[in-house]
């Protein structure tokens, strides 16, 4: 009852029937029934929906109620009405805001097609963004400057692509369509050409930076920069990487080569200054030795200058040879050099020996004596003699002269000499030089009785120098009596001093009697001299002991100095034809510092054994100077095959073995001199390196392409994963893949690629056997589509097992069969003619159903077991022998199913829903 009365006191526009709801629809005020109609506007029927929404004309309460989920066909359509200006009054600039509040394409694109004003259309135009709903504007707008601006829009080579062949109604899109279509095919023709002209200064820049320098090197660089910069276009961020990578690796061998340049240049500089420090050490050798040959005579003091510079040379030049060789003809002219020294040091030695002797023939005038000292000591020619060689030759000289034959000649040039000798004597007296004036002194007076009668202002001058010289004897007696006295009070005092060492006392008591005799026989006297003489007597009794330890140590010094200089000569006289240089001077140094130990030793002996200790040293230093430029040789060699090597187009690894080798015989050869060393083990290591670098650029490459194939074979594995075969003509795809899969054998052994075979393996597995299953339900689903042949079949075995016998059946026209098929359709009808017992067929049909049965993988019936077995065995044999797979089998068990016959209706109907039921389980697909 109650809603009865509800159905009587509804409004209309309630009612439950659809075309009252829309009579009352177009009967409702707006103005006070606006609830109404947007209830309405939301009803179930479309009728009344496009009623009610005719009563609205307010387009802000419409898209309000879209935006509230409201919107519907209808609403559309009568929002679409109101903003084209179809229905309604509203102003443009009211509409025109209204399309910013719009979100929907197909609106927007109908209000751009359908809008009454072109400044609506091209408002409604700026919202769309999607490609399609440009060109449909641009195709399809009736005003042109709507359709220009959309095609002005598109961008895309595909969307200019459809405008041009879809814009038919203005041949003015169509073209500008077709320009835009060409620049932007030009411009990615320019950006593809400039990208392959990157891609190419990369390659190239890179290949540049895995080179060795050459003298192009760097200006090859500057040009493929130079070529990248003019590129316009800009690279992508890949490419700006590569090119800054490669850019580093070029300056890296740059940067390189001129520090080894710096670094050569700077071993020259230094080897330029040795060879000048050496050449300015032998010309002030030489020049020593120029300036002694030119001086009037050879003294002490001149000696011990040239003995300190030949020092000093010696240890220069071994510091030098240190470090870089000698060249061969400034090392000839040092030899000589340091020959000609050797020469005047042994001459002075023989002189220092005979320098007594000498004395005692001259004070003797042992003329014969005199020549033999003379020539026993063997000055070289051509430098001044030593003053007591000097004076002797003179003594020669002169008593050559005074001995000639007489004559008047003879006379006159003994007077001369006389005269001379007298001149000499005189400027020994001024120069205060009491003993050598004395000396000769008193042989003028020998002589003088060997003067002619006429000679008597000779024997008178000789007389007044006798008187000077007697005045200097009385003065050097007046000097030397208070030098006397004290030197006989110190040595008194030195007696009688106790705290002094022995040491300290041996050299004071040294030192004062080497005073006493340097005063001769001036103011000598008794008294003073036998004081001086038993005080010294008394000291060296006191110091005889230690003396005596002193000359056992000195003995002990000698023989040590002379043990060494024998091992020394023993050294070389036969030395190692493969000594090493490094070993030849620790051996030098050690003979060195056991010299300075073995001090002091006997005087008389320290002179030769010092310049035999020299003369080792000096072949020492020459044969490790030989050695070193041996070695060097040997090294320049090893550095040749190394470049050869280099250069070689051998396989990297054992290039890399070869260099290790020489490396190996480059450490056995032993050290050049250390700047020669150096020099020559940075250009020995750059060219390893550079092979070492081939070696290893070669294991990257290698590592690069085991890598990628390792990817590729990853890439393949994973899209033959995500392959599901469709087909059983999709087996070329598998086929290909394996193919694929063969050329990127072998893989690197590893972890990865063990467990990528075994995925590998399973997933060719899998995809085989889905698409054995996919072709055994194609075979399946083509004996389904002979079923209408096989229903004639058995309609006609039916009539001949009733007696009545007709024709053989013919396959329809549009029955595609294969050969085998078509064979057991003619045995089907040739046994029609001669029928077979039905126990036979049946037989035949229970084996086939087993046969499908175990195709299918379906259950067996207990008294099919023989059955089973049977045809197990033939299969078993049959795969023995490489029989056909399962499509083949399951193609020979329809074939054989279609051949027999004729089968009896009643067996068949036994048959075919098991058959059926094989038929579908092996139709059936697995899951992707």
């Amino acid at each position: 009852m109650s809603g009865l009365l509800r159905r009587l006191f509804s409004p209309r526009w309630r009612h439950p029937d659809p075309s009252v709801r829309r009579e009352a629809a177009e009967k409702l005020d707006p103005a006070t029934q606006r609830d109404a109609l947007e209830h309405l506007a939301q009803d179930g029927d479309p009728q009344v929906r496009l009623a009610a929404l005719k009563r609205l004309d307010d387009p802000e309460r419409l898209l309000t109620l879209r935006a509230d989920g409201q919107g519907s066909r209808e609403l559309d359509r009568q929002l679409l009405d109101l903003i084209t200006g179809k229905h309604g009054h509203l102003e443009l600039a009211k509409r025109q805001s209204l399309i910013g509040r719009i979100d929907d394409s197909t609106l927007l694109g109908d209000i751009a097609l359908q809008g009454d004003n072109q400044q609506l259309r091209l408002a409604a135009l700026e919202r769309l963004d999607n490609e399609d709903d440009l060109i449909r504007q641009a195709c399809d707008n009736g005003i042109a400057a709507v359709r220009h601006a959309a095609a002005e829009r598109i961008e895309s080579e595909a969307g200019l692509k459809r405008l041009a062949l879809e814009a038919r109604r203005d041949r003015h899109v169509a073209r500008g369509a077709k320009e835009r279509l060409s620049r932007i095919r030009a411009d990615a023709a320019s950006i593809e050409q400039a990208c392959q002209q990157r891609e190419q200064l990369l390659t190239t820049l890179e290949s540049h930076a895995n080179a060795t320098w050459e003298p192009l090197y760097a200006g090859r660089f500057r040009h493929l920069e130079r070529e990248w910069s003019r590129l316009s276009d800009l690279p992508s961020a890949e490419q700006d990487r590569r090119f800054q990578d490669a850019s580093l690796r070029c300056r890296k061998v740059i940067g390189d080569h001129e520090a080894q340049e710096h670094v050569r240049e700077a071993d020259q500089r230094r080897r330029e200054q040795a060879d000048n420090d050496r050449e300015a050490l032998v010309m002030a050798l030489e020049e020593s030795l120029k300036a002694l040959r030119q001086g009037e005579g050879v003294t002490d003091q001149d000696l011990d200058s040239l003995r300190a510079q030949k020092q000093l040379m010696a240890s220069r030049w071994q510091a030098l040879s240190e470090l870089h060789l000698a060249e061969g003809a400034l090392r000839q002219r040092y030899d000589a050099a340091l020959k000609e020294y050797d020469r005047l040091a042994q001459a002075r030695m023989r002189l220092d020996e005979r320098a007594d002797d000498l004395e005692a023939a001259i004070k003797d005038g042992n003329e014969a004596l005199l020549k033999r000292l003379v020539s026993d000591c063997d000055w070289p020619e051509g430098i001044p003699p030593d003053p007591r060689l000097a004076r002797a030759r003179h003594y020669l000289r002169l008593e050559q002269d005074f001995a000639g034959d007489d004559g008047e000649d003879a006379s006159a040039e003994l007077v001369s000499r006389f005269d001379e000798e007298l001149v000499r004597l005189e400027a020994l007296l001024d120069a205060g030089s009491f003993k050598g004036a004395s000396r000769l002194h008193q042989r003028l007076r020998h002589l003088a009785e060997r003067l002619p009668a006429s000679a008597d202002s000779q024997r008178a001058t000789l007389k007044r120098h006798g008187a000077r010289l007697a005045e200097l004897r009385d003065w050097r007696g007046f000097v030397a009596g208070p030098k006397r006295e004290h030197l006989c009070q110190a040595i008194t005092d030195l007696e009688a001093d106790p705290s002094l060492s022995d040491r300290d006392r041996d050299r004071r008591h040294r030192q004062l009697v080497k005073e006493w005799r340097a005063l001769g026989d001036a103011a000598n006297n008794r008294d003073q001299s036998e004081r001086f003489r038993a005080a010294s007597d008394r000291l060296r009794e006191r110091l005889k002991h230690w003396h005596e330890q002193q000359r056992l140590e000195r003995q002990h010094h000698l023989e040590e100095r002379q043990a060494l200089c024998s091992q020394l000569e023993a050294l070389l006289e036969q030395p190692a034809a493969l000594a090493d240089p490094d070993s030849l001077r620790e051996i030098r140094d050690q003979a060195r510092e056991q010299w300075k130990r073995t001090s002091p030793v006997p005087r008389d002996q320290a002179e030769a054994i010092g310049r035999r200790f020299g003369r080792i040293r000096h072949q020492l230093q020459a044969l490790i100077d030989r050695r070193a430029v041996e070695i060097a040789e040997a090294k320049r060699e090893l550095i040749e095959q190394t470049r050869r090597l280099a250069q070689d187009d051998g396989p990297s690894h054992r290039r890399a073995e070869q260099a290790k080798a020489l490396q190996q015989r480059w450490r056995e050869l032993g050290r050049a001199p250390k700047g020669e060393e150096q020099t020559l083990w940075r250009e020995f290591r750059q060219l390893c390196d550079e092979i070492f670098a081939s070696r290893d650029a070669e294991r990257d490459d290698r590592a690069q392409r085991t890598k990628d194939r390792l990817d590729q074979m990853q890439a393949l594995i994973d899209r033959i994963d995500a392959w599901q075969p469709a087909t059983s003509d999709e087996i070329a795809l598998l086929e290909t893949a394996l193919d694929e899969a063969s050329t990127l054998e072998p893989l690197p052994s590893g972890r990865r690629t063990e467990g990528m075979r075994r995925r590998w393996t399973g997933i060719v597995r899998a995809r085989r056997e889905r698409l054995e299953r996919i072709a055994v339900a194609e075979k399946v689903g083509r004996w389904r589509a002979i079923q209408p042949l096989l229903q004639r079949h058995l309609a006609a075995d039916a009539e001949a097992l009733v007696g009545h016998a007709g024709g053989d059946i013919e396959p329809p026209q549009d029955l595609d069969l294969s050969a085998a098929l078509l064979r057991a359709h003619a045995t089907r009808n040739a046994a029609r003619r001669h029928p077979a017992p039905p126990d036979e067929v049946a037989d035949r049909l229970a084996r086939l159903r087993v046969h499908l049965s175990l195709l299918a993988g379906g259950a067996i019936a207990y008294q099919d077991e023989p059955l089973r077995l049977a045809i197990q065995v033939e299969r078993l044999n049959d795969s023995l022998s490489q029989g056909p797979g399962r499509e083949d089998e399951l193609q020979s068990v329809l074939c054989e199913l279609l051949a027999t016959g004729p089968v009896p209706p009643a067996l068949w109907q036994e048959e075919v829903i098991d058959l059926d039921s094989l038929l579908d389980g092996l139709s059936q697909l697995p899951p992707p």
